[in-house]
């Protein structure tokens, strides 16, 4: 079996509660969707973010920077109580039942690609470690996410005109990866001159913002502007490339958003709300963005954002951005403090 079918198995298993085993090394049973009510576990694993929230990061934990952290307590982990240490909804209304040690991590790779198979898979970062389940598990290695990862298995699915309320005469291009079901796509507007590079917008789904009108954050306009921006510019014989990367919530999924923005209604920030999940703050995968502008044929663009990170981003796979053009709004009463913290926490020029 290829790597990548191994690491769609691996999500797939992972959304359905059924346990996989990492590098060989590492049995795991995912804390929030487990398929198996009688499961308990000696050990927990759960991502360096949660333990920090939680209070669970010691001086054995800190010795690998970053890795997810093992912990054992008193009694064996069950699904009821794992969920307590994996969901921060739940921090207020069950408080912890301790003590808890943390362990030596044996296989940080492992657990890390763990970490990630969750992310990826939209699930809390948690799960039962080495779980008493019978049962096959999936198996799947870190050198096959590495593969499953690697771009270069990025292609051009189709492409067609796409008349847009901006531009009547765009194309949709749409991309697909073996073995990934998210499908990226470009919309293009106007066409190359080779007099300079075109404008480009890179922008991640936002399902809340782009499709219902949120005003908690400023995806929809920010969408909205660089079409218009795209159609003028390609009135006066340039041309624009919007990218449409399907990376819910910075690259943590449509679910996982939604529970940050809980967090954020009891008055956490975007950043610690995501941490609070054990989840990073930025997920977002740039290589991928990159490949979709080598396979147009575009090698420098001018690229319409606030992030000086997405620039560097950008340039680290090798995209001369020639020009980063501003693209603010004036913000609303419901996602001013959410700029604000792009503004002092993410290093956005805002």
């Amino acid at each position: 079996m290829r790597a990548t079918r191994r690491v769609a198995l691996a999500l797939d298993a992972l959304r359905h509660g059924w346990p996989i085993e990492v590098d060989g090394v590492l049995r795991l049973l995912p804390a929030e969707t487990g398929f198996a009510p009688e499961a308990h576990a000696p050990r927990m694993l759960i991502s360096a973010a949660r333990a920090v929230t939680l209070k669970l990061a010691n001086q054995l934990a800190a010795a690998v920077p970053d890795a997810p952290v093992l912990i054992r307590a008193a009694e064996p982990f069950g699904l009821a109580s794992a969920a307590v240490l994996a969901d921060p909804a739940l921090d207020l209304a069950s408080p912890l039942k301790g003590p808890f040690l943390a362990e030596h991590l044996e296989h940080p790779e492992a657990a890390r690609t763990a970490m990630e198979l969750a992310r990826l898979a939209g699930i809390l970062p948690a799960f039962l470690a080495d779980p008493d389940i019978g049962g096959e598990t999936q198996p799947v290695s870190s050198g096959d996410l590495t593969e499953w990862k690697d771009v270069r298995h990025l292609s051009i699915a189709s492409r067609a005109r796409l008349p847009v309320a901006a531009a009547d005469d765009a194309e949709i291009v749409a991309f697909r990866s073996v073995d990934d079901i998210r499908e990226h796509v470009a919309l293009v507007i106007g066409a190359p001159d080779g007099a300079r590079p075109p404008l480009v917008r890179l922008h991640s789904e936002c399902l809340t913002g782009d499709i219902l009108g949120s005003l908690k954050c400023d995806c929809g306009p920010q969408l909205d502007a660089a079409l218009a921006a795209m159609a003028d510019e390609a009135a006066k014989g340039g041309w624009g490339v919007l990218l449409y990367l399907r990376q819910e919530g910075r690259g943590i999924g449509l679910i996982n958003k939604l529970r940050a923005y809980r967090l954020q209604d009891q008055g956490f920030d975007t950043v610690d709300a995501n941490n609070r999940l054990g989840l990073p703050t930025e997920a977002r995968d740039f290589p991928v963005a990159a490949r979709m502008l080598a396979l147009l044929g575009v090698s420098s663009i001018r690229l319409m954002t606030n992030n000086p990170a997405k620039v560097a981003a950008l340039e680290g796979e090798g995209v001369t951005v020639a020009e980063r053009v501003p693209h603010q709004l004036p913000p609303n009463s419901h996602n001013a403090r959410y700029l604000a913290t792009k503004r002092d926490r993410t290093g956005h020029l805002l």
